[in-house]
């Protein structure tokens, strides 16, 4: 209980340690949104890929002083593009091509943030620092989230109907590339609101393990939806904790207590749970 009482009480005391519990809270929610749709789809890998390779495009906007969701976001969308063309123009199956895309860019980013910033910097961008988001952080963090709901909901049938099957969305007359695509710009924006809490190398986690913890859950994709929110937000907030009561990374801490949740869904949950309640 005292390290609770000294958690609470930081929280009142430190402006630093509320704008890391805000991010944290918001990242973990449009995290757990957007990883339904991504698990749904059966597109775990190419979530991996494009948060992997956006690097680049967060080196370029530091480098030239733009804003780095902008930089991040088309780089987002190139590789996703050129991953669908390698994939329809060669015999290559869609899992090879994001295998060569994804490390060639990520390569690049790597060498560029190398070269553009100092080496602790580039740990931060990495596996995150939330302690240090900023006020701008937290205002790009928001829009970022309003846009995710704002999404969902106006095309939450399309994506409801594209999702479980794409072959009726197609004849019912849907534009399943155009939503594609859109789901790969929201994919992108998320991973770089997620930069300062988790960092790149760990946002794919928090994009696909509180969804799965929720589709362990439920097979109504609006209470999934709820429930991947949750689990995302509780992992931040517990994730925080521990690495502030502790000192450990703030990123890896996240992570490790949304698969410590997904564990015990694992053995509990209802609706396929190893231990199964009636």
């Amino acid at each position: 209980m005292k390290v609770i009482g000294e958690f609470l009480d930081g929280l009142q005391h430190y402006g630093f340690l509320q704008s890391a519990l805000i991010a944290s809270l918001l990242v973990g929610v449009m995290a757990g949104l957007v990883g339904c749709f991504i698990i749904l789809r059966g597109m775990a890998l190419m979530g991996d890929a494009i948060s992997h390779s956006v690097l680049p495009g967060v080196a370029l906007a530091h480098i030239f002083g733009i804003n780095l969701l902008l930089g991040a976001s088309l780089f987002g969308i190139l590789a996703s593009l050129v991953i669908g063309f390698i994939a329809e123009k060669s015999k290559l199956k869609t899992d090879t091509s994001i295998g060569i895309v994804f490390s060639a860019f990520y390569a690049l980013g790597f060498i560029l943030i190398a070269q553009a910033e100092s080496t602790a910097n580039l740990h931060h961008i990495l596996f995150g620092n939330v302690l240090a988001v900023s006020g701008s952080d937290l205002r790009s963090t928001v829009l970022v989230l309003a846009v995710v709901i704002l999404f969902i909901v106006l095309f939450y049938k399309e994506l409801l109907i594209s999702s479980f099957d794409p072959i009726y969305a197609k004849t019912y007359g849907l534009n399943t590339r155009v939503l594609h695509y859109a789901l790969m710009l929201l994919l992108t924006l998320v991973t770089v609101s997620a930069l300062q809490t988790v960092g790149i190398i760990l946002v794919v986690a928090m994009l696909i393990t509180p969804a799965a913890t929720a589709f362990l859950w439920t097979n109504n994709l609006v209470k999934m939806l709820i429930l991947a929110a949750t689990f995302g937000a509780s992992a931040a907030f517990l994730g925080l904790f521990f690495s502030y009561t502790f000192n450990w990374a703030s990123g890896p801490a996240i992570v490790l207590v949304a698969a410590a949740i997904f564990l015990v869904t694992f053995w509990i949950a209802p609706k396929q749970g190893l231990l199964k309640f009636k």
